[in-house]
């Protein structure tokens, strides 16, 4: 299946796509540095990339001469994570009124590529209910990307006449180009991924299909995790903690902890990944980066208000791509005694799910910062897992359909 794949940063979205099977037929970043990462490890070969269609420029001027004929048939999927500065929570939050929102560019590509399906990421700030009105506007789009927005109008104007559409039915009836629309705001620790990092996820399947989907059903819990700490201690075992070096329950958790052990109920989904589970097998970057690439020692750290790094027998906090110098001030661990420093670009890439192979370009902060804006590679796996699985049903389903219609004719 072909995919195209917009705002590619590091890789981490198209990695997942190559491991659910899709092809890419164009792979579409503006950013120097990270086009410079994709770049590399193309060069070096590396697995899932070495073959992709790196285009680096703006989408919108890549769009216009862009064609379905240059890649040899239909697109299956259009994926991406349109840049979300309008939306995060730590942005000047003005959605429609910034330049920056791509989300018209990314409804434009649907619109002339027609793809069967869609995957588009996003920061949990999408959904706060400032931007509600926005939000639903964004989805109407990608529900009929053909009613486009004219010369003279508002977009509330248009979002009237979207709502319009929508209410009546009569664009997906009448055979128009339509999806049905999907989303949903899923913590990426509650799929394996080291990290409680809140996205939201757009998906949407074109009409004719008539593909019913859900989002992938979470597979690791805080609870789990919580048991396996502190009801069983096999997290401690697995880590080789002796029970005098564990320690003790948080006041907080205690009485959680007292009800779980006394029920005796064993949990039904995995434990949530902690650091101390990611960065197993790497070296301590204060003493030795062994060799492991982007495993260098970056000094400077330092806790404040709000900012007070991540503790290791949890999930990391949300890696971030802030432009304050040092992204964020939070990329930071909690040393086991209690010191706090910057966690690698090895560190970071392996929160975010990605191949130690895998050579980020750049200094630490222009790293750091493709790290922040990526989309976990198993998290991006999962979900175009579920997306092509539907796409396949869906393609055997008309094969069915027409072997059928052949044998009445």
């Amino acid at each position: 299946m072909k995919a195209v794949e917009l705002f590619a940063g590091a890789g981490g979205l198209g990695m997942g796509l190559s491991l659910a099977g899709f092809k890419p037929a164009a792979v579409v970043e503006w950013d120097k540095w990270a086009s410079d990462t994709l770049r590399e490890n193309k060069e070096r070969a590396f697995p899932l990339v070495q073959d992709w269609p790196l285009v680096e420029g703006d989408v919108r001027e890549w769009i216009k001469s862009f064609s379905t004929s240059d890649v040899d048939g239909e697109i299956d999927l259009v994926a991406g994570g349109p840049p979300c500065q309008p939306f995060s929570m730590g942005g000047k939050h003005r959605a429609h009124r910034d330049t920056r929102d791509m989300f018209p560019a990314t409804v434009e590509v649907v619109r002339k590529l027609r793809p069967r399906a869609f995957i588009v990421e996003n920061v949990k700030g999408l959904t706060r209910s400032a931007f509600t009105n926005y939000f639903t506007y964004i989805r109407y789009q990608f529900e009929f990307p053909e009613l486009q927005r004219k010369p003279d109008e508002s977009w509330f104007e248009h979002f009237h006449r979207l709502q319009l559409e929508h209410s009546s039915g009569k664009l997906h009836k009448a055979g128009n180009l339509t999806y049905n629309v999907h989303h949903e705001l899923a913590n990426a620790a509650d799929f394996g991924i080291p990290q409680r990092r809140e996205r939201v996820f757009i998906v949407g399947f074109r009409s004719d299909l008539t593909v019913e989907w859900d989002f992938p059903t979470a597979t690791h819990s805080f609870d789990a995790l919580l048991y396996d700490q502190w009801v069983t201690g096999q997290y401690w075992e697995r880590h080789r903690i002796a029970k005098s070096d564990r320690p003790d329950i948080p006041a907080a958790l205690a009485e959680r902890v007292s009800r779980m052990g006394g029920l005796r109920l064993l949990p039904t989904k995995h434990p949530w990944r902690t650091v101390r589970d990611a960065l197993i097998g790497l070296s301590d970057p204060t003493k030795n980066a062994g060799f492991f690439h982007n495993h260098k020692f970056q000094a400077g750290a330092r806790p404040y208000p709000g900012h007070t790094g991540s503790p290791m027998d949890m999930p990391a906090k949300t890696l971030k791509a802030g432009d304050h110098g040092v992204p964020g001030g939070e990329n930071m661990m909690v040393t086991e005694n209690g010191d706090v420093r910057y966690f690698t670009v090895r560190e970071s890439a392996r929160l975010q799910t990605f191949p130690d192979g895998y050579i980020f370009h750049g200094s630490w902060t222009e790293a750091m910062r493709q790290l922040g804006n990526a989309v976990p590679v198993v998290l991006a796996h999962l979900v175009a897992s579920s997306v092509a699985a539907k796409l396949v049903d869906a393609e055997e389903r008309q094969l069915r359909s027409k072997l059928m219609e052949k044998r009445l004719a």
